[in-house]
Order: C-alpha cells, then structure tokens, then sequence
C-alpha cells in the first residue's frame, strides 16, 4: 500500500497538469513577454525600410542597389530560423530567445556605423539570423507556458505583434529620422531592444516542458510550477502522457519520424506559398499599385489595409479553432485568400479604388490569418523534445517563399500589372489550401480535448 503511495505522489503527468491547468498571472507575464520579443523582432526588422530614402539621398544610389540588402536580410532570417530552433531544443528556450534578441540588437546599432551598402548587407544578414531565431523561439515559449483551451490565441495574440511591431518602427522613425539621420534610427532603435533582453534575463523562465525532459533540472522545475500554482512533491518524476516519447537529441529527423513525415512536408508547403503571398504584398503592392495609377497615399493605405485586415482576422480564426478544431477553419480562410485574391484580379484600380483597397484588406485578412494559424498548428504536431526545431524548420522553408517573393512579385508586376500579380496570390493560396488539408494533426476542438482526465484528479494523484 505505501509503495503504491510513494510511486503516485513522485509520478507528475507534467502534460495534464500544464495542458488542462489554471492560466496563471507567472504564464500570463511570460506570454506577455514572448509577445514583446516578436514587437522587437518586427520592430527592428523593418526599420530598415524606413532608412532606404534618406539613404538613396545621401549616398545617390537606386532603389535596385538595395536588392543584396533586402535579399541578405531575408537569407539570414531563414538560417536563423533553422539554427534557432535545433539551439533552443538542446539548450533551452530562455537562452535561445534571450540570445536572438541581444544578436539583432547588436547588429542593428551597427548598421549606423556602415560605409556603403555592401557593408549594410552584411550586417543586415547577421542581424536576420537575430530576426529569424526570434519567432520560432518566442511562439514555442508561448506554447508551452499556455494550456491548451487558450494556446491557440495566445500563440495567434503573440504572432500578430510582428505587424504591430513594423507599425511602431514607422512611428519611430518619423520622429527619429529627422532629427538624427539614419545612423541615430539604427543606433536608437537597435539599443532599444537591449533593454527587454536585460529584463528577460532576470524575468524569463525557462519552459517547463523542456525541463521536464531533463531530469538534471527537475528541482528546478519543482519550484517554477510552485510558483505557477501547481505545487508538486520535492521529490518528483515527471513524464508527459500528451506527447509521443522522442529520443532524447533526435533532432532534425525526429520531423520525419513516428508518422509526421507527411505533416512536416505539408507544414513547409503550406508556409513557403503563404509566405510567399504575405511578402509579396509586403514587399510589392505599393509599388503594384502606384503602377497601375494611384497615388503614392493610396498605395501606401492598400498595405495598411492589408495588415489591420490580418490582426482582425488571426484573432477571429483563432476563436474558431478553439470550437471547431482547425482542419475547417483553416481551410475556409485559406479558400477565402486564394477566391478573395481572384475576384481582385477583376477590378480596374484606378476605376474601383475604394473597392479595391477594400478588397485588398480583406485579401489580407485571409491570408495574414493562415500564416499565423500555421505557427499554432506546429506547436500542435511536434512534441517538446523538436518543437522548436519542427517550428523553425517550417518558418526557414517558409522564409524561401518569401525571397522568391522579392522576383516572383515584380516578374508578375512586369508581365501583366495587377492582374497577374493577383493571380500569384491567389495561387499561392490555393496550393495552402492543399497543404494545410493533408495535415492529419490537427487542432482539435477544446471541449473535445478537455474529455480526458481532468486536471483536479490529477493533483489529487501527485499530492
């Protein structure tokens, strides 16, 4: 009878008790601040952007000068994707985030000291590596500090704050710039991001999940659920009745193994097409737009339109999921990127303005949602031992998608304006549609995943 005692009290389903527990103020705070690492990820991301023109006018270059720096911040965000996930899985995801952030700080202050635009480029790529190593670190932190009736919002709450992050970058630079030139908007807005790494340092813990699977580290994940209001015995063991057992450093391959070969290939197919609309429509519809007519203004609020139409619409999808599950969800905003992008096609710009831009924000909720849905469905696939690793591996294929986007975009611009510019996205959505409905692992519905053992009759187990 006592053995028994003993075996039940140091035994801790470290899944159920995370997955069905209380959300707390502790994962609260820690969700809030994985979410201002992806506004400093945006934020620093895209200023950038914002110094091109002061810096075609200083140092009378083109804008087609600028493609190596455009294009050597987008590779470096996709090797920092993959390296970032593969380090967070084997040495934690506190260091890995912590790490991405003080890389493309640092990297950003220096692009104020640059001398010519080969020298940005550089820096630009090292500081990508900082930008990409961000998202996929902070959304799995997201993910296992959440349980699960609320994990897709609040990984669909933190992914959102990269366009709000680009949003302060604007507001920034508009006072910055004039008053301190491009140099002063790297130097500032570089440091800034200094600080949060300073607070994450003493304020971040590491995921709970991740050091259940180190037994070195159990004391210390004693105490974190202590304070996350599941107090276990000291002497606790701790397994995961949630996840399928992945060998201890599987790495990369575990993405291929245990029956998630085909999830992988339709995670990577599914985010390379959706990245390659959303940078498409970042990097080109302006310019799209001012070429078919309109001015420089309404071009610039058909991008506006198509981010606030994205944050309104990632956090509707979001809500659906939670009832229905995310197979049907995901489809439907998927088929609405790809039909919304083909009735677009049929509008002259400068003849049905209004209901273009309208049109545009509501292509843009579409898709906007599909990418960010996509980062929740990988928390969902892969098990904590290659989370960070299954999720940067789809961003780094995703991120190929996006580069393409830099020629694909203006090829299609090119040869046909707003027609076959439209008709790229809308392909490129159909072909998410296709990948996303292949996935077998699927979100499932809250009140379906809350039918197993509920959270109460476990602590009465383990105490």
């Amino acid at each position: 009878m006592s053995a028994s005692v003993t075996a039940r009290t140091s035994s801790v389903d470290i899944g159920q008790i995370l997955d069905d527990g209380p959300w707390t103020s502790l994962q609260k705070v820690v969700v809030v601040l994985a979410a201002l690492s992806i506004v400093a990820d945006g934020f620093d991301g895209q200023l950038i952007g914002y110094a091109i023109p002061s810096l075609i006018r200083e140092w009378g270059v083109t804008r087609g000068d600028f493609a190596p720096v455009v294009a050597s911040g987008l590779i470096g965000m996709g090797l920092g994707s993959a390296f970032a996930g593969l380090f967070a899985d084997r040495f934690g995801r506190r260091l890995a985030v912590i790490g991405s952030i003080i890389l493309f700080s640092v990297a950003t202050c220096c692009i104020g000291f640059a001398a010519n635009l080969w020298q940005i480029a550089l820096i630009r790529f090292i500081a990508g590596l900082g930008i990409g190593g961000a998202l996929p670190t902070s959304t799995t932190v997201t993910a296992e500090f959440t349980p699960l009736r609320s994990r897709t919002l609040a990984i669909t709450a933190t992914i959102v704050c990269v366009p709000f992050g680009g949003m302060l970058a604007g507001l920034f630079a508009g006072y910055v710039l004039p008053a301190f030139g491009w140099r002063g908007l790297f130097w500032i807005g570089g440091s800034l991001p200094l600080i949060l790494a300073a607070i994450l340092l003493f304020k971040l813990p590491e995921s709970p999940r991740f050091l259940a699977h180190h037994h070195a580290r159990w004391p210390e994940l004693t105490r974190l659920l202590g304070r996350m209001s599941r107090p276990v015995p000291a002497d606790a063991s701790f397994f995961d009745s949630r996840e399928v057992d992945v060998a201890e450093n599987a790495g990369f391959r575990a993405l291929f193994q245990q029956g998630r070969k085909i999830d992988t290939l339709a995670l990577w197919i599914a985010c390379f097409a959706t990245l390659l609309a959303v940078y498409s429509a970042f990097s080109w519809l302006p310019t799209m737009l001012t070429n078919e007519g309109l001015s420089p203004a309404v071009a610039g609020s058909g991008l506006t339109a198509y981010n606030l139409g994205g944050v309104v619409g990632a956090m509707l999808c979001a809500y659906a999921i939670t009832r229905f599950g995310s197979r049907w969800p995901l489809a439907i905003f998927s088929a609405g990127g790809a039909l919304s992008a083909f009735l677009l096609m049929t509008l002259k710009p400068t003849e049905s303005t209004d209901l273009l831009i309208f049109g545009v924000g509501v292509h843009g909720l579409f898709v906007t949602t599909v990418q960010c849905i996509i980062y929740s469905l990988c928390a969902n696939v892969y098990p904590t031992n290659v989370r960070a690793t299954g999720t940067a591996a789809t961003l780094a294929v995703g991120r190929l998608g996006a580069i393409l986007s830099a020629f694909a975009g203006a090829a299609m611009i090119t040869a046909g304006g707003a027609f076959s510019y439209f008709a790229l996205l809308g392909v490129a959505m159909v072909v998410a549609l296709i990948a996303l409905w292949t996935v077998r692992n699927q979100i499932v519905p809250v009140n379906k995943a809350q039918q197993k053992r509920p959270y109460d009759a476990q602590l009465s187990t383990s105490t």
